[in-house]
């Protein structure tokens, strides 16, 4: 299968069983708000070595959030439950309380849920006061310049994680290019984020190694400069560079979605090939196939 000039190999993303909660974070301005974010979402980019995935979801305006004002949705996944309560505590209490102005808030409604202003609370030293508003729990939490507000419990839900393409191009230039046009289409689908730098994985990984202290190394398979030394390489003659976009999801459509529009997207603006990469089926619960979203339409 072709799109323009870019061949779409007929292969799928493998990806994993994760779980996953929505924040929203407002504050008095959007910057203010964002800041916060940046924050949150920092160090975050796989759980191979950041116990965590986590990025901005999108902006939002002051009559999209619960108290008002201008905000931004964080999504954060991790392995499961557990892993996204305790990561959702350290990282508002160190991220969000920290930030001038900013509140808290729970974006999913869903029955599991985690505590995390109840375990927050007890910054405010005994100082701390609780309101009740349409079911939920609030926690103020007197601060130095008022009061921090931050919700009681938070969403916790299945969520999709590992979701990728590969994009590969003749150069540095013309990859990076095709690539940062699929992300910017991309991170418009809702429930969606692209954890690493810009969206952008140079450094993929293989779940193996030769040293016996790591578990994860360079994908040699798709190293252009490892073409001809790699015992096996997916690395055509006529590429230079190849570059990985990460996709987690709240759910399967709409990981399905965002890489439809990552494969099109980045074909149509100088790509040579979109793969993906996976494990054979053998480690993650889903199947993603390129040719099947892409006829999905």
């Amino acid at each position: 299968m072709h799109i323009q000039d870019a061949e779409i190999v007929d292969t799928f993303a493998e990806a994993f069983k994760m779980s996953a909660a929505r924040v929203i974070i407002t504050g008095a301005t959007p910057q203010w708000a964002m800041n916060s974010a940046v924050s949150m979402t920092g160090f975050a980019t796989s759980i191979i070595g950041c116990k965590c995935e986590a990025g901005i979801e999108k902006t939002l305006e002051p009559e999209e959030t619960p108290d008002g004002r201008p905000g931004v949705s964080v999504l954060l996944f991790a392995m499961n439950a557990e892993g996204v309560g305790k990561r959702l505590v350290e990282r508002i209490g160190q991220t969000v309380m920290t930030c001038p102005t900013t509140s808290c808030f729970n974006g999913l409604d869903v029955e599991s849920k985690t505590d995390v202003g109840g375990q927050l609370r007890f910054f405010g030293d005994g100082y701390q006061i609780s309101k009740l508003l349409d079911g939920r729990r609030y926690w103020r939490i007197p601060v130095m310049d008022g009061e921090f507000l931050v919700e009681e419990e938070f969403g916790i839900q299945p969520a999709i994680g590992g979701g990728n393409l590969l994009i590969l191009g003749e150069d540095m230039e013309s990859t990076l290019r095709a690539t940062e046009a699929a992300v910017a289409e991309m991170r418009k689908v809702p429930g969606v984020i692209l954890p690493f730098p810009g969206g952008v994985v140079r450094s993929g990984s293989k779940t193996s190694s030769r040293y016996k202290f790591l578990f994860a190394s360079t994908n040699d398979a798709y190293c252009p400069t490892l073409r001809g030394f790699a015992p096996e390489t997916n690395v055509p003659e006529d590429i230079g560079c190849v570059m990985e976009i990460v996709i987690d999801g709240l759910d399967l459509p709409s990981t399905e979605e965002c890489t439809r529009i990552g494969i099109e997207t980045a074909a149509r603006n100088g790509a040579k090939q979109v793969s993906a990469g996976n494990y054979g089926g053998t480690l993650g619960q889903y199947q993603i196939h390129l040719h099947k979203v892409l006829n999905s339409q």
